[in-house]
């Protein structure tokens, strides 16, 4: 287990379920669709499939992640839950429609990124559809802890986490073909204090 994924799995373990809310942009895929979801946490994207009638594999490198997902969604629409890392992804290529990569990949650092990024295009049928989320520089956050990288910052426990323009979406995803890139901002209110809060939100189809 790498240093990033033991971070993780503490913060799992000793915090539990760290994500809720629901989830405003999965894709627009057809019943029937194979899905997989890279990074599916404690189980919020997931939650939001199960109106679709999806065939879903989801997968984290926590297993504590792992097996809270378990307890909440034991079918997950007859797919498949395990623990696995989107940077060395075991599954067979061209096997998905689509592909969801919510808030994983920012939580990398650039190398890593890349690769991730490289294993989630493999995964997909040829015109498959890949989904993407992550906080914008936008963010009120892109300037709390310490900064590993441009644009990176690493928390006390450990996390890092990236905050993107869209061009650097643009850019990772290059060997893709653009369908739509938005980024959704908001306000964050805190004792009377107005916070800006920046995510984008990106999908692309496989060549």
């Amino acid at each position: 287990m790498g240093k990033d994924s033991e971070a993780w799995e503490k913060d799992y373990s000793q915090r539990g379920a760290l994500w809720s809310g629901s989830v405003w942009h999965l894709p627009p895929l057809p019943p029937g669709s194979r899905v997989l979801e890279l990074g599916c946490g404690n189980g919020k994207s997931l939650a939001g499939m199960g109106s679709r009638s999806w065939e879903v594999t989801a997968i984290d490198f926590s297993s504590s992640a792992v097996r809270m997902c378990r307890q909440v969604f034991p079918d997950v629409n007859n797919g498949t839950l395990c623990v696995a890392d989107a940077r060395h992804l075991p599954l067979r290529p061209g096997l998905f429609d689509g592909v969801i990569a919510n808030h994983v990949l920012s939580h990398m650092h650039s190398r890593d990124r890349s690769h991730a990024a490289l294993e989630a295009v493999r995964m997909l049928k040829t015109g498959g559809t890949l989904s993407f989320s992550a906080f914008s520089d936008e963010d009120f956050r892109s300037r709390k802890g310490v900064v590993v990288e441009p644009g990176t910052t690493e928390n006390a426990g450990g996390i890092c986490t990236h905050f993107f323009t869209e061009e650097e979406v643009l850019s990772l995803f290059g060997m893709m073909t653009l369908q739509s890139v938005t980024t959704r901002r908001w306000s964050l209110r805190v004792r009377g204090e107005k916070f800006p809060r920046a995510e984008i939100q990106a999908i692309f189809l496989s060549p």
